[in-house]
């Protein structure tokens, strides 16, 4: 569905869109401003990014910043948050950025019953 709305293919809200990246509002928010930041090059997860990406990673990164102003998160503090693979939650194999905020976030991680369970057989003290 990326490649569509970066082809303007499909619907969407854009927020921002240039010859790098594109960014529009996800359809059913997790918080009051949930953007998805998308490079306009097909790259399927971090784990694919090789040195000619960079100049994606950068704007995509100042993508966040300017729409975190425009969106007045940025001084209250926001996330930008990647999933890269199965375990992490990617669902769709497209390099993404989830850009979060307008609201306080609570921890970085809520990890599943099953998880938790792993951490504490490895002795970890916080789980």
């Amino acid at each position: 569905i990326f490649e569509k709305i970066r082809d303007k293919e499909a619907p969407a809200n854009i927020v921002f869109r240039d010859e790098y990246v594109t960014a529009f509002t996800v359809l059913y928010p997790d918080t009051p401003v949930h953007i998805l930041i998308i490079p306009n090059k097909k790259i399927e997860s971090m784990n694919e990014i090789d040195d000619e990406d960079s100049i994606y990673l950068s704007k995509i990164l100042l993508c966040a910043a300017d729409l975190a102003e425009k969106f007045n998160i940025a001084d209250s503090g926001y996330r930008l948050i990647n999933n890269c693979n199965k375990d992490s939650g990617q669902e769709i194999e497209y390099l993404h950025f989830h850009l979060v905020g307008g609201c306080k976030l609570g921890k970085m991680l809520s990890l599943p019953q099953e998880s938790r369970e792993f951490m504490k057989s490895l002795k970890f003290n916080n789980f």
